[in-house]
């Protein structure tokens, strides 16, 4: 089972339409769901022991959707870059050894705790742009969908 956990709810339709069209279509390959939590306010003239409180209580909210024997992927601009054909390549890995509840956890605008970093397996860098985490949703749905097809030899526009 693959899990995006996210924080923060899709409110544009067009978000909500776009993960709906990649949970459909990844129902052919594994059983995939998206599970958010609630952001906090983060007003603009927070200081930054206001942000790190605000990300502090986002990252407890999704370590309590982690479970122990989850493994856990962070979207983390710090993270280790893949393109598509590397990122299958490491899906099928972790897979054939054995890590079948895959968690990829998409914290808030603000970033993550230093606590879901430290909980986190790996850290991936979904690209070297920043995006909107609501938009990072949708992203990582198509890359795993992308990586599917690539492990099964279908295919799937370059």
């Amino acid at each position: 089972m693959i899990r995006i956990l996210a924080c923060g709810h899709l409110k544009e339709a067009w978000l909500k339409d776009g993960q709906a069209e990649y949970l459909k279509r990844l129902q052919a390959y594994d059983k995939v769901k998206v599970e958010e939590v609630d952001d906090e306010p983060a007003g603009a003239k927070n200081s930054e022991a206001q942000n790190e409180q605000v990300k502090a209580r986002e990252g407890q909210r999704l370590l309590k959707k982690i479970r122990p024997e989850d493994y856990v992927i962070l979207l983390d601009l710090a993270g280790r870059p893949m393109d598509s054909p590397a990122f299958a390549a490491h899906l099928q890995d972790l897979r054939s050894h054995g890590h079948s509840s895959l968690d990829f956890v998409i914290g808030g605008s603000l970033g993550v705790s230093p606590q879901l970093i430290q909980r986190a397996d790996e850290r991936w860098q979904l690209s070297v742009n920043t995006f909107p985490h609501q938009l990072c949703r949708i992203l990582v749905l198509e890359q795993i969908y992308r990586a599917f097809r690539i492990m099964r030899h279908e295919p799937y526009h370059k």
